[in-house]
């Protein structure tokens, strides 16, 4: 399942240069996550470093982009190797 930044965000910045994907981008007011290039860092990291440096804590799964963990993996796969998702 890839993550998704909701309103609480207070746009701080620690989060964008933590995703190794490069996920994250600045929205029209807040931060958001591509859910085609997160992985919730598998393949990287144990958890998910935005969750992780995110002081007010808005970075829940996405409902929307529900995915197994087999899923992610082979997301993973596919970015390293430069396809297309």
């Amino acid at each position: 399942m890839a993550l998704i930044i909701t309103e609480e965000c207070i746009n701080c910045d620690v989060c964008e240069p933590e995703c190794p994907n490069e996920a994250i981008f600045q929205g029209v007011e807040i931060y958001q996550i591509n859910p085609n290039l997160c992985t919730e860092c598998v393949g990287h990291f144990d958890t998910p470093q935005c969750v992780e440096v995110c002081p007010v804590e808005c970075i829940p799964k996405d409902p929307g982009h529900k995915e197994t963990e087999e899923q992610l993996w082979d997301k993973y796969h596919k970015l390293i190797r430069g396809a297309e998702i």
